[in-house]
């Protein structure tokens, strides 16, 4: 009797054992399927919880992007303007160049300029430190207490704002006039300093003597003078002397900069950039890489604003 029981135990353990091994092996067969049908269930219906998570950051990286960091040390390092509590040279001698200009813009002499709060910034020859002095003046006038600014690098066949600045080039101008952007402010970029922005000159393009002829261009610069009643726009232009992109442009101003060398400009060159200017807006001129042995003997940079005599 007792063999019998033992006899039928086994066979009810055997019997649980094979059935056990039937099961692993079914679950060997299956798993190539159910990994496909897993990864194809995730790809057509992914969890609520994981796309919310994946929108935010998305919508982060794409103010993100349009937005520039300007590294102020480099700039400070490469002799610009200085934002960071910092009472240099340079910066005494760009406030007593933008003063001027805010005057013209701003004060009596406004009223008889049209848009007076634009400024082009323009030399007579390549470079002259054209540039150079345009960033500086959006960077000393972004200190004011009660103005903004905004640097438009409209120097389309040799942009250069970019790299004075140490940023990446990105769509700008010239994409917005092409139609390939739709509105204006999605190529006016944001920056780390508060009240300045930035338009890059954007691609390059044969008609681009037409395009900033256009009314298109014409009604962009209305709305850059006209918006904002704080705004001040710098208009980094190409050279006047052979270039008739500069000559259309000084149609939009109502203030003119001309960049000269002291010692490379020659007295006709600057005569005949001023020529290509419009007659109405106010001129002034910047004497760059002027240098004084008044005070140490050694020299400086100077910088100086001379209004233009009739």
């Amino acid at each position: 009797m007792s063999n019998t029981i033992e006899k039928a135990l086994q066979r009810q353990r055997e019997a649980e054992a094979a059935k056990k091994q039937q099961q692993s092996e079914k679950q060997e067969d299956t798993p190539a399927v159910s990994a496909n049908a897993t990864v194809a269930d995730s790809e057509s219906k992914p969890e609520p919880a994981i796309a919310s998570e994946n929108s935010e950051p998305s919508e982060k990286s794409e103010k993100k992007a349009k937005s520039y960091i300007i590294d102020l040390e480099r700039l400070e390092e490469n002799g610009h303007v200085s934002l960071l509590s910092k009472r240099s040279q340079v910066n005494e001698e760009y406030r007593e160049i933008k003063r001027k200009l805010l005057q013209n813009g701003f004060g009596q002499l406004s009223q008889t300029l049209t848009n007076s709060n634009i400024i082009m910034v323009t030399s007579g020859r390549p470079s002259e430190g054209k540039t150079f002095t345009a960033v500086n003046l959006a960077l000393s006038i972004a200190i004011e207490q009660d103005k903004t600014v905004l640097l438009v690098d409209a120097d389309v066949l040799k942009p250069n704002v970019c790299n004075t600045l140490g940023i990446d080039k990105r769509k700008g101008l010239m994409d917005y006039l092409l139609g390939e952007v739709g509105d204006l402010s999605e190529v006016m970029y944001h920056t780390n300093i508060d009240k300045l922005k930035i338009i890059p000159s954007g691609k390059s393009h044969h008609l681009s003597t037409e395009l900033l002829a256009s009314k298109k261009m014409h009604d962009t610069v209305d709305e850059f003078a006209n918006r904002y009643s704080d705004r001040v726009v710098i208009i980094d232009t190409p050279p006047l002397i052979g270039i008739n992109e500069s000559a259309i442009l000084a149609n939009f101003a109502g203030q003119a900069v001309v960049v000269t060398e002291e010692g490379k400009s020659r007295l006709n060159d600057i005569k005949f950039a001023v020529g290509r200017l419009n007659p109405d807006m106010a001129i002034g001129f910047v004497v760059n890489k002027s240098v004084n042995t008044d005070t140490d003997g050694t020299g400086y940079y100077g910088y100086y604003y001379a209004e233009q005599e009739d």
